[in-house]
């Protein structure tokens, strides 16, 4: 059947470059022409490009799924295979080289082969397995656009693409990248002789490739809503464009499953999203769950080391990594991987150290986000949640019975109390060793509030609605590790929230879309600074630039609208500072940062107060627009490009977002906008950048989840393959 689709010339195309692709190819690109035989979907295009995926069986929504992704999003699920396997150098050169050490030295893939058939349900392999024929369905149609030598994709390279996606999300990589510093970052921690301490300070969010992935998720109910809606704001926070960028599809079948939302490209699941009856978004959270512990060693046996009181061996295996040289030239390097009692580890001139993080050996991330998917009520929701086979990430949820919830979802270690944490830890002593994690009904939640709201945006988990609602912090030890700290958008949005006696449609809105910081805030409190400093050690003739520069600082009314002439020289003077608090680093002092950013706005817009409209800016194509908002703020945008361009260029923040709601009656409203479009990559296509200009303008629409809605305005019907 699937032959019969192609024309003859096509799959003549198709069969002249599996001959020149040569013999030693693994792929066959005619062993997988027919996949689709085996299924039964239906792709729709709406006016947008969305994707609405309509299958009998859960199964052949997911193979549609995975054909619809391929046709919006191939190079990056095609570049990203590799990286997953730890192969990457072997086609991209020596600079890969240490993200496949990190897949192999962590094992991975030996944890996939020995689980997979046994830690997941049959219905999610089968799941996974159709998800991957469409994959390699659209390699074999379209075979000029793959690398031959990568396909075919395989189950269990979708589940080590979750496996180590999740731990990059809570910042693992950071933890390990210390240990490569030419001198120990921390102390070890001794016990209750110091333990007097407090838990290390999170970040707002991480990041990824220097991009900032934060995000906001607010939920409202029954009787704080004026006309007695539950509504929940889906608003995650990544990069506008790349692996992590948001993309937008509906998944449907006739076994139940019927899900919109966003997701990753290459993702066998939605990640945000909405049903009829529940919806939910997700903020990172960033708890401490990483832990590293000093090895005392053999002095007489570098593999040997001491574990209450007795020598163990490390284990030891042969790692090669295939590496390609000079853009042509295979070499294959070797290194020894060793691991211990604790996890993995790593030997340096400093030390040994073992490595144990949460979700060590858990393939199951995939199974929860596709339970969570097609859940049908709260119960069945937080069932899925129970599964715990996530590390991190918070969970704003609501439903059309109007429940509301906030969940601090981590996968927190049940450690001995007494000792510091966030130091390294003595390897010698095996109670340290932690085996188990705190019950996930134990953890940090909010159920049902009577404020009737919930406030999440990267901050604790001890502050996310009214003060007599908010988890008792008390209830847990300092070595749980959970964040303390606020983010502007917290104190924002919390401060707005508990202004109001009741939220009307609107305001719930404008909320989502507020654009000020906090005067109590952290940004605030630095900007003061700046605006205070003492100029009198500056003599050049340049001071009164920045006496002018102080003066439109004390006077901002902190607000990132597209008219606002502050707003450009407080965000820049607010950058230095942002980006060390995301990293750990001391804040720059705000004198020099204020010296900067006068300097910088004179010689590219020639004067120190543009208006910020005209610096930030939403570029896409042809577009170039003004764009409200800023670091921080509930309409979250990140720039990037002054120095080069005299402009922002907006690279990260608001991208796909919802605002979801159920009226008195059940009755299901949603609508949103995606920064570009649904085109993530095909600059030719219609839909490249055709709500880029919504977005600016924060104009939402239906996206027409409802097929009755759906219906006048599908742009395309057919089959994978047609």
């Amino acid at each position: 059947m699937a032959i019969a689709k192609i024309s003859a010339v096509r799959l003549s195309f198709i069969t002249m470059l599996i001959v020149l692709s040569g013999c030693a190819q693994k792929f066959v690109a005619s062993d997988y022409l027919t996949l689709d035989d085996k299924y039964q979907v239906v792709i729709e295009r709406d006016h947008l490009g969305v994707p609405h995926i309509l299958g009998d069986r859960d199964v052949d929504a997911a193979f549609g799924f995975a054909y619809a992704q391929a046709e919006d999003n191939w190079q990056i699920i095609h570049d990203t295979i590799p990286f997953y396997r730890g192969t990457n150098a072997s086609i991209n050169g020596k600079d890969a080289a240490t993200a496949d050490f990190l897949v192999k030295w962590l094992g991975i893939w030996e944890t996939i082969d020995r689980d997979y058939e046994t830690q997941l349900k049959p219905e999610t392999r089968a799941w996974v397995g159709a998800f991957v024929d469409g994959i390699n369905y659209y390699a074999a149609l379209h075979p000029e656009q793959a690398n031959q030598s990568i396909f075919p994709l395989t189950d269990k390279d979708v589940i080590a693409g979750y496996m180590l996606r999740h731990l990059l999300f809570y910042g693992f990589d950071a933890s390990i990248t210390e240990l490569f510093e030419p001198q120990r970052q921390r102390p070890v921690s001794r016990g209750p002789a110091d333990a007097d301490h407090q838990a290390r300070p999170m970040a707002e969010g991480v990041t990824i490739s220097g991009l900032p992935i934060g995000s906001n998720a607010i939920a409202v109910s029954a009787p704080f809503t004026v006309d007695g809606a539950t509504r929940l704001a889906i608003n995650s926070h990544q990069p506008t464009t790349g692996p992590v960028a948001w993309y937008e599809a509906h998944i449907q079948s006739k076994e139940g499953l019927n899900v919109m939302g966003g997701l990753f490209p290459g993702s066998a699941t939605i990640g945000v999203g909405f049903t009829e009856n529940l919806a939910w978004g997700a903020t990172v959270n960033k708890p401490d769950l990483v832990d590293i512990y000093v090895l005392e060693m053999d002095p007489n046996d570098p593999m040997r080391y001491n574990l209450d009181g007795a020598w163990k061996t490390l284990e030891a295996k042969k790692i090669d990594i295939d590496v390609k040289l000079f853009g042509f030239l295979p070499w294959t390097v070797s290194e020894t991987g060793l691991k211990s009692v604790h996890g993995p580890v790593i030997q340096n001139e400093h030390g040994t150290y073992a490595v144990r993080y949460a979700g060590m050996d858990e393939v199951r991330q995939l199974e929860q986000w596709l339970a969570m998917s097609k859940s049908q009520n709260f119960d069945q929701w937080r069932d899925a949640l129970r599964m715990q086979a996530f590390a991190s990430f918070n969970f704003v949820y609501a439903d059309r019975e109007s429940n509301t919830m906030f969940v601090h979802n981590s996968l927190t270690p049940k450690r001995l109390p007494g000792y510091d944490w966030t130091q390294y830890l003595p390897g010698d002593d095996s109670r340290l060793i932690w085996q188990d994690y705190m019950a996930f009904d134990d953890l940090p939640q909010v159920i049902n509030p009577k404020s009737g709201y919930l406030h999440s945006a990267n901050q604790t988990p001890f502050r996310v609605s009214a003060d007599a609602d908010n988890p008792n912090k008390s209830d847990y030890g300092v070595e749980d590790g959970f964040p303390t700290r606020m983010t502007n958008r917290a104190d924002r949005g919390l401060e707005l929230l508990a202004e109001l006696d009741s939220i009307s449609e609107q305001q719930f809105y404008d909320i989502k879309h507020d654009k000020k910081y906090s005067v109590n805030s952290r940004a605030y409190g630095y900007l003061q600074q700046a605006a205070a400093a003492d100029l009198s050690d500056i003599q050049t003739d340049t001071v009164q630039n920045y006496q002018a520069a102080q003066s439109l600082i004390a006077n901002w009314d902190l607000s990132t609208d597209v008219d606002n002439r502050g707003a450009a020289l407080s965000a820049c003077v607010l950058g230095g500072e942002w980006i060390s608090e995301q990293r750990g680093l001391t804040p720059p002092t705000p004198i020099d940062e204020l010296i900067r950013c006068t300097d910088l706005l004179i010689d590219k817009s020639g004067r120190v107060d543009p208006r910020w409209g005209d610096v930030n800016r939403h570029i896409r194509g042809d577009i170039n627009i003004p764009l409200g908002g800023g670091p921080d703020v509930l309409r979250a945008v990140y720039g990037m490009g002054m120095e080069d361009d005299g402009y922002l260029t907006n690279v990260a923040g608001d991208g796909l977002y919802y605002q979801v709601s159920w009226d008195a009656q059940g009755e299901l409203k949603v609508r949103g906008v995606h920064q570009y479009g649904s085109a993530t990559l095909d600059k030719s296509s219609p839909h490249y950048a055709d709500q880029a200009e919504d977005y600016a303008n924060e104009i939402l629409h239906d996206p027409l989840f409802d097929s009755s809605l759906r219906k006048s305005k599908i742009e395309r019907r057919y089959r994978p393959g047609e």
